[in-house]
């Protein structure tokens, strides 16, 4: 059948350009690194999409399809031709897995779930935390630290821990505005911010939930943990209430601590591994600094490189390329996108023009989405921002970073998700 709708190919009696025809046509697709985490592979907020559209139509990028869904900020995951996130119910908190040719519903998972009474209402009631998928199993954790792990292809449940029944609570502090840290992996482990003492950071086995080891006593806050190796060693690098600390990976033990408190006690953006000992933290009020953490027979010293407060990221995400992040900086506004030199703290620019953003690279382009639901296709350098394309796209507030795998983009608001076609 194959051969019979491409006879005029075999009559050009040249055999080498059609096996080679051939040969794409049966070779698998292109292998595409997936979104599996916050803040996709490396948790960089980067993609290897090519042959993606240098500037879009006026009215925007091609809608694939779009669908209602229920309040919520967590991010969108994609892999193997499904997508998994969460949203609000009324009292329910609910698991989702979408088809991502169509969005059509594969399965949900709901379960009762109210926020602490301390909630703020104007944000919402969650779910804020993006789950984590790895081997089939996807970890979820909903806004009142409920955690569980269920089959990824069906949605039962694996294993389940209620934070605050069975470990005390994760800090009165992130009752305000609910769990939003996101699980991340390690090995056979899931690591996630549970809060109290001696149990800061707990390190979950992926098969069944048991605890493998917990460390430090701190209240946690709303920022997802790291792993990074530095100086040679795996550590889990979390921005806590009032300190950022690096624990061995494996073990838990920690390594290095530095004080990051600001005046709200609230650290909401992924820390930024600039190189093998060199941290990047950011926060509001205090702003960004950068930590130098050498290594001695003693364990591990570390002392402030450099530190501005003229990028003061909130709950957005940067994105590094080279000596500079890429970020929105503010709190109450006024929001300016800044380049930062992450090697001497001095800012390359400050623009106007947006709100808090989240931002994702791929192909030398950002692609931004704004909080109040515009999505931007830019060119950013340590010289300039160059926006080449903007669309109104979604509502207020859109908080979840932009999910891109190949040409395909998903976005969601606090009502709907889309996917959007973003080649040339």
């Amino acid at each position: 059948m194959l051969l019979a709708r491409n006879s005029t190919l075999m009559r050009c009696n040249c055999p080498v350009l059609f096996a080679a025809f051939l040969l794409g046509m049966l070779a698998p697709p292109e292998a595409i690194a997936q979104w599996t985490q916050f803040g996709g592979p490396n948790q960089a907020f980067k993609a290897d999409s090519k042959n993606l559209a240098r500037v879009w139509p006026a009215e925007g990028p091609r809608k694939l399809w779009s669908r209602e869904l229920g309040d919520g900020y967590s991010s969108i995951l994609a892999d193997g031709g499904r997508l998994y996130t969460m949203y609000r119910g009324n009292d329910k908190e609910i698991v989702v897995s979408l088809d991502a040719a169509t969005g059509k519903t594969l399965w949900e998972y709901a379960y009762d779930s109210l926020p602490c009474e301390r909630n703020i209402e104007q944000f919402g009631r969650g779910p804020r935390a993006t789950p984590l998928l790895t081997g089939g199993r996807l970890c979820t954790i909903g806004i009142a630290g409920v955690m569980h792990c269920l089959d990824a292809d069906t949605g039962s449940v694996l294993w389940s821990h209620d934070f605050v029944r069975e470990f005390g609570g994760f800090g009165l502090k992130v009752c305000e505005c609910g769990y939003s840290s996101s699980p991340i992996e390690y090995k056979d482990t899931v690591i996630a911010l549970v809060g109290g003492k001696d149990q800061a950071i707990i390190a979950f086995s992926k098969m069944d939930g048991t605890v493998v080891w917990r460390s430090l006593d701190f209240e946690i806050n709303y920022s997802t943990p790291k792993i990074m190796k530095i100086h040679g060693e795996d550590q889990v690098v979390a921005l806590l209430t009032t300190h950022v600390v690096g624990v061995e990976a494996n073990t838990g033990k920690l390594r290095w601590q530095f004080p990051c408190v600001n005046e709200w006690r609230e650290n909401a953006t992924m820390p930024v591994l600039v190189d093998a000992n060199t941290v990047l933290i950011s926060g509001p009020a205090a702003g960004s600094r950068c930590l130098k953490i050498t290594k001695s027979s003693g364990g591990y010293d570390v002392e402030e490189a450099w530190s501005t407060r003229k990028l003061q990221i909130y709950h957005g995400n940067s994105v590094q390329l080279g000596d500079h992040i890429y970020a929105s900086g503010g709190v109450m506004g006024p929001h300016l996108i800044t380049a930062l030199n992450v090697r001497t703290g001095k800012t390359a620019w400050r623009k106007r023009g947006f709100g808090s953003v989240n931002l994702v690279y791929a192909n030398g382009r950002f692609i931004i989405l704004d909080e109040d639901g515009s999505l931007s296709l830019a060119t950013a350098n340590p010289d300039d921002l160059t926006v080449h394309s903007q669309v109104a796209l979604l509502e207020k507030a859109a908080w979840t970073a932009p999910t891109l795998v190949g040409t395909t983009l998903f976005v969601r608001d606090r009502s709907s998700i889309m996917a959007l076609d973003l080649s040339r």
